[in-house]
């Protein structure tokens, strides 16, 4: 069975737009040149397993006129030895640097908690509230500064969002697809995209897993038919094809036809749109390797759920459904909506269900500040990972973070506020079990094209396989994403 393992297929596959697109330049050398094993977390997460329900004298020293947070910690938080020996003058200022930053970061994570905490806590006040806003203004910026400097900006702006009022009704649950649009042009995401799949293992290991368990599940089909809740620019679809072009058993190169699911709504025409240039490049990618292949679309209804019955079938197809969720560059995608998709495609009986979603928790009891703290951690072991292809002051890593990240965690601080993140403490996969979809084996070569992959990146990267059916990438101690095989028919050649 060929592996759908090829690390360039995205770049070979934009060679095939139908339209001209801006590749970006901004990347610096110091991208490739940078020390990949010589820095540490965000911030250290284990000093805030304890309760912090006193903010007093957090509040005290943060209204203070002096520059504390800019300092140099306490000789009882940074204790060094030998610091009379001038042998040592070198290496105590880089111990007192990086000491200074955990600090500073710690810091950061306190001032977040505390207005996360007068926002909605027991004894609230939105003027204590705004006054700590106020002063994470000052401290930090998105656009310089430590990963915890740049990471606490955006979580600064989107608790402000909610202390001012927007983002706090249920009517603006299209909010980060709505910024995203409205603050970036189309170039900017192309090339943010292109540099997050190209310097990171998240776009690339969900759609190998998938693409591979596809590949094994239809082997001896003649025909194959894909339903893709949500296209987006049909980078996956490309190494699919070339591997079942190169595969050398089976029968001659099946006929794959995918159908991609567009938005309702007011969205609908610019879905349409979009996705209908995505079926040109992916016809055209096609025809070039002799792929025979056709593709359709799917309109989802006004309230963006699924009809099963708005498919077109085809007797002797294989059918597959494909479920990619809420990576780093996808829109959000409302829970009735996936639900939906997913319940739908149980009625279909398809051959396979691939889905792919982030793993994100509760910590601790639940409530708006442990899941607003739980989102921090998420993303702050994000941004650690990502500095390994992102160097501190690249326009790369801005470019990025600007793009996808910064509208990301106001749109999941605006959900987990209003109590209607399911995404943000729930697995889909969990809930296909409950369903009675039946869990699929990931074999071994599967996990082996894992491991290839994170081969090429950074070693914090780390897989696990923590079921039959399912693989999870994490970066160092944290779970990032998962990727998990399910078919309808019943079967018991998996026990979880």
């Amino acid at each position: 069975m060929a592996m759908a393992f090829d690390c360039s297929y995205e770049l070979d596959f934009s060679d095939y737009s139908t339209t001209t697109t801006t590749t970006t330049t901004s990347t610096e050398n110091d991208i490739y040149a940078c020390n990949w094993n010589d820095w540490s977390p965000v911030v250290d997460w284990e000093a805030l397993s304890a309760n912090h329900d006193d903010f007093q004298d957090l509040i005290e020293s943060m209204m203070q006129d002096g520059s504390a947070m800019n300092q140099n910690p306490d000789q009882e938080t940074c204790n060094y030895s030998n610091s009379n020996s001038p042998s040592n003058d070198t290496t105590m200022a880089d111990d007192q640097e990086s000491c200074g930053e955990d600090s500073k970061g710690l810091r950061l994570v306190h001032l977040l908690m505390a207005a996360a905490e007068a926002l909605t806590g027991v004894n609230k006040s939105r003027e204590l509230a705004r006054v700590i806003l106020a002063r994470l203004k000052e401290l930090v910026s998105p656009n310089d500064g430590t990963n915890m400097e740049r990471l606490a900006a955006y979580f600064t702006d989107a608790l402000q969002n909610l202390l001012e009022g927007h983002g706090t009704n249920n009517n603006t649950k299209h909010f980060i697809n709505q910024h995203r649009e409205n603050q970036h042009h189309q170039a900017d995401i192309l090339a943010a995209f292109q540099l997050l799949q190209d310097m990171s293992p998240y776009v690339k290991f969900g759609h190998f897993t998938a693409n591979q368990a596809i590949l094994e599940s239809v082997s001896q089909d003649k025909r194959i038919h894909i339903v893709d809740y949500d296209i987006m620019e049909g980078i996956q679809w490309a190494s699919l094809m070339q591997s079942l072009v190169s595969r050398k058993e089976g029968p001659p190169t099946p006929h794959l036809r995918i159908t991609a699911l567009t938005r309702g709504g007011n969205s609908s025409k610019r879905s349409i749109g979009t996705v209908q240039e995505t079926g040109r490049r992916l016809v055209a990618f096609a025809a070039s390797i002799g792929q025979p292949f056709s593709f359709h679309q799917c309109r989802l209804d006004s309230d963006e759920s699924f009809r099963p019955s708005s498919l077109k079938l085809v007797r002797g197809e294989a059918l597959v459904m494909n479920c990619m969720l809420h990576l780093p560059h996808f829109s959000y995608r409302a829970p009735d909506s996936v639900g939906s998709f997913l319940s739908g495609s149980k009625t279909l009986n398809p051959r396979l269900v691939t889905l792919v979603e982030e793993e994100v928790g509760p910590i601790g009891e639940g409530g708006f500040v442990s899941r607003f703290m739980d989102s921090l951690h998420h993303y702050s072991a994000l941004y650690d990972s990502l500095e390994a292809g992102f160097p501190m002051q690249s326009r790369a890593r801005a470019l990025v973070e600007r793009v996808f990240l910064g509208p990301r965690i106001s749109g999941s601080v605006g959900r987990i506020y209003r109590g209607g993140g399911y995404e943000e403490g729930s697995c889909w996969g969990e809930w296909l079990g409950t369903a009675g979809f039946t869990p699929v084996n990931i074999t071994f070569a599967n996990h082996c094209q894992s491991k290839l992959l994170l081969g090429l990146f950074n070693d914090g990267y780390r897989v696990e396989e923590l079921s039959c059916n399912r693989l999870v990438l994490g970066w160092k101690s944290r779970r990032l994403l998962s990727a998990s095989i399910w078919t309808s028919p019943p079967s018991h050649d998996c026990d979880l």
